[in-house]
């Protein structure tokens, strides 16, 4: 571990997932080139191996559809939830949104939508060159390359952009892949989130004898029972 750590500085800032993917293969990366003459066949192996350890670290976390998740939405008000229908930049500025709305694209499946837009906005605050390099690398692995392990819905062009900044990535190098992300979350996942069970059980706690609530968004109208119902709006 000491020799890796003196080859690989990057251990001392990465966070316990991406260190150990990190440490699985940085003892293959100090093979010598007349080792590697079967590089495409690792690759594939690689990202086999990768693809299960986030399995098992937490990708998808078995969530069937159809199977109720655990949550923490407990300690969550329905007043302080019901802001989040305003819209979907609202929602991504409460940590318990983000996390609720989380919980709600696993059981879709579709939880690599959030998780590379957080990752992307982590990456933007990072003033160091080289641990900026190494988070660039992780985000390009997991997220952008062809068949890696939780590969977002982006186009050709705009994937082909990013493996040429990969070499010098600079702040806004996911810039673009981020808003298309971004704008694939708040048309598509975000609505039906609003009408989700998870989102409907929080909104829908009252005490007795509590005061219902009736709050318009652009995106829907709640009733006396709590239930978003989509009305056309002037927005």
């Amino acid at each position: 571990m000491e020799t890796l750590l003196f080859l690989f500085p990057q251990f001392n800032y990465m966070a316990p997932k991406e260190e150990a993917y990190f440490r699985m293969f940085a003892v293959e990366d100090l093979q010598s080139p007349a080792m590697k003459d079967d590089s495409r066949q690792k690759d594939k192996e690689r990202k086999s191996r990768l693809s299960l350890f986030l399995t098992k670290s937490g990708s998808h976390e078995n969530v069937s559809p159809h199977k109720k998740t655990n949550t923490t939405t407990s300690n969550i008000s329905p007043e302080a939830a019901l802001q989040w229908s305003d819209s979907f930049e609202e929602l991504l500025k409460h940590t318990d949104g983000v996390e609720t709305f989380s919980q709600f694209l696993r059981t879709e499946f579709s939880e690599e939508n959030i998780e590379f837009w957080l990752a992307c906005e982590e990456f933007k605050t990072i003033d160091s060159e080289t641990k900026r390099l190494s988070k660039a690398k992780y985000i390009y692995t997991v997220y952008i390359e062809s068949e890696s392990p939780k590969e977002v819905n982006i186009d050709y062009n705009t994937k082909m952009v990013i493996q040429k900044n990969m070499e010098h990535p600079t702040r806004g190098c996911f810039d673009a892949a981020q808003m298309k992300v971004f704008s694939l979350m708040k048309k598509d996942s975000y609505p039906r989130f609003l009408h989700s069970d998870i989102y409907m059980r929080i909104t829908r706690r009252k005490g007795p004898g509590a005061t219902m609530f009736r709050r318009r968004s652009r995106s829907c109208v709640f009733n006396e029972r709590g239930e978003a119902k989509t009305e056309p709006s002037a927005w």
